[in-house]
């Protein structure tokens, strides 16, 4: 999956990614180590993303908060 396409992706959708990675690992009983580090390189991705858009979420509550906070004040 694309870097762009990622960073479209709902970060809900991002978390069910990772958490598919991780049932992946723990119900192999041989990895196959080519394969596992595809899963490494996607889950490191999604983990890069969703950080990013974290940061972003909180950066729009902390506006609306400011927001909130004017209005209380000119009252």
């Amino acid at each position: 999956m694309s870097k762009e396409k990622l960073l479209n992706e709902n970060l809900t959708d991002n978390l069910k990614r990772l958490s598919a990675i991780t049932d992946w690992f723990d119900n192999q009983e041989k990895v196959d180590v080519e394969e596992g580090l595809k899963k490494v390189k996607q889950a490191a991705e999604l983990i890069k993303v969703s950080k990013g858009r974290l940061k972003a979420i909180e950066n729009e509550f902390e506006e609306i908060k400011k927001e909130i906070d004017i209005k209380d004040d000119n009252r």
